[in-house]
C-alpha cells in the first residue's frame, strides 16, 4: 500500500510539473526583428515604387521567420531563414545585391550567433558562396572554428555542399553604377535578423556585401562575433548595420550586452546610450536591432533611416524612415 501511495505522488508531481513547463513554454513569448541597413534613406528620394519593393520584401522575409518560430521552430532556423531572402534578393547589399570593391569584386561576410550556448559561426570575404549565411551556419556547427575567411571559407563551404554560383550572380546595374560613381552612401544594405523562440533562445544573424568601392581585403563588423552580431538569453540578441570599423572599434554588439548584465540597464537604455551616445561620440553612424529574452524589442539608428521590420504578437510592422 506504501509503495502504491509513494508511486502515485511520484506520478502526480510528474504530472504537475509537465504542466507547470507546458504553462511557462504557453507564456513564452516569440517575437522576431529584421534590418536590411541604415544610412542617408529619405523620404524624398525614395520612388514609391521602390518603398513598395523595400517593404515588401522585409514583409517576406520576416513572415518566414515569424511562421518558423510560430511552428515551434528555433531561432537559429527564423534568423537563417528571414536573412537568405533578404540575400536573395537585389535590393540589399548581401547576397545577391552585393556591393562591389575597388577591384570590381563582390567579397560577402556574414555571421550566426546561437545564444543558448554562445555558439557562433562567420565568414569573411568569399567570392562565390551563394547565400553566405548558410556557411556561416555550417561553420558554427561543423567545425571547431567561429571564423573562416576567403577560400578556405569557401573550400568549407563546398564540402558541406552549400550552394556556390559563378561570381557574376551577384552583379546587378544599381551596384556597378554605385561603384562607378563612388557614392558610398548610395548602398546600406546590410541586411540582419534577431530572433526569439518558444524556448526562451535567442538568436542573431548578419549578411553584407560590405562598403562600396573598399580595397585590401577589407572587413567589416558583420562577421565579427561582438562587433556586428551577438546573442546570449542572459541578456540580448543583436545585429548591427553602419560604418562598420567603428562598431569594431566599439564591440557594439557585445557593448549592450555587458550593459545589461553588468549594468543592471534596460535593452532600450543599454541600446540608445550606446548608438546615440557612445558610438555618435567615436564617429560611427548606423543602427541596430536587438530582442532580449521577454520579447522587449529596440530599432535604434542615429542615421536618416533604417530599413526594418517587427513581427510580435501575430503583428507584423515594416518601415523605413526616422
Amino acid at each position: 500500500m506504501k509503495t502504491k501511495i509513494i508511486f502515485l505522488f511520484s506520478v502526480l508531481s510528474i504530472c504537475c510539473c509537465s504542466v507547470k513547463n507546458q504553462k511557462s513554454i504557453i507564456n513564452q513569448p516569440i517575437a522576431i526583428v529584421v534590418h536590411g541597413g541604415a544610412g542617408t534613406i529619405l523620404k524624398k528620394n525614395m520612388s514609391d515604387e521602390k518603398e513598395k519593393q523595400y517593404k515588401e520584401k522585409l514583409k517576406e522575409a520576416i513572415s518566414i521567420g515569424y511562421q518558423i518560430l510560430k511552428d515551434g521552430g528555433s531561432s537559429l532556423d527564423a534568423v537563417e531563414q528571414t536573412i537568405l531572402v533578404l540575400e536573395n534578393s537585389p535590393l540589399f547589399n548581401a547576397g545577391k545585391g552585393a556591393v562591389f570593391t575597388h577591384d570590381m569584386k563582390n567579397e560577402l561576410d556574414a555571421s550566426i550567433m546561437d545564444g543558448s550556448n554562445l555558439n557562433a559561426g562567420a565568414v569573411a570575404g568569399v567570392t562565390v558562396i551563394k547565400n553566405p549565411i548558410k556557411a556561416a551556419r555550417a561553420v558554427m556547427e561543423e567545425s571547431e572554428h567561429v571564423l573562416l575567411s576567403g577560400k578556405g571559407a569557401e573550400s568549407f563551404a563546398i564540402a558541406q555542399n552549400i550552394d556556390t554560383v559563378n561570381p557574376s550572380y551577384f552583379y546587378t546595374e544599381k551596384s556597378a553604377n554605385s561603384l562607378k560613381r563612388r557614392i558610398e552612401n548610395e548602398k546600406h544594405g546590410t541586411v540582419g535578423c534577431v530572433a526569439l523562440d518558444i524556448n526562451g533562445n535567442l538568436a542573431a544573424g548578419t549578411s553584407t556585401g560590405g562598403m562600396t568601392n573598399k580595397k585590401w581585403g577589407r572587413i567589416g563588423d558583420s562577421p565579427i562575433i561582438g562587433a556586428g552580431t551577438y546573442a546570449n538569453n542572459k541578456t540580448c540578441a543583436v545585429s548591427c548595420t553602419g560604418w562598420g570599423e567603428f562598431y569594431i572599434r566599439g564591440v557594439v554588439a557585445h557593448d549592450i550586452s555587458a550593459m545589461m548584465e553588468y549594468g543592471g540597464l534596460s535593452l532600450k537604455e543599454a541600446a540608445q546610450k550606446v548608438v546615440h551616445e557612445k558610438l555618435t561620440q567615436l564617429g560611427g553612424t548606423g543602427g541596430i536591432i536587438a530582442i532580449d529574452q521577454k520579447g522587449n524589442i529596440v530599432m535604434e539608428f542615429n542615421t536618416e533611416g533604417m530599413y526594418r521590420g517587427t513581427y510580435f504578437n501575430d503583428s507584423v510592422q515594416i518601415s523605413i524612415y526616422k
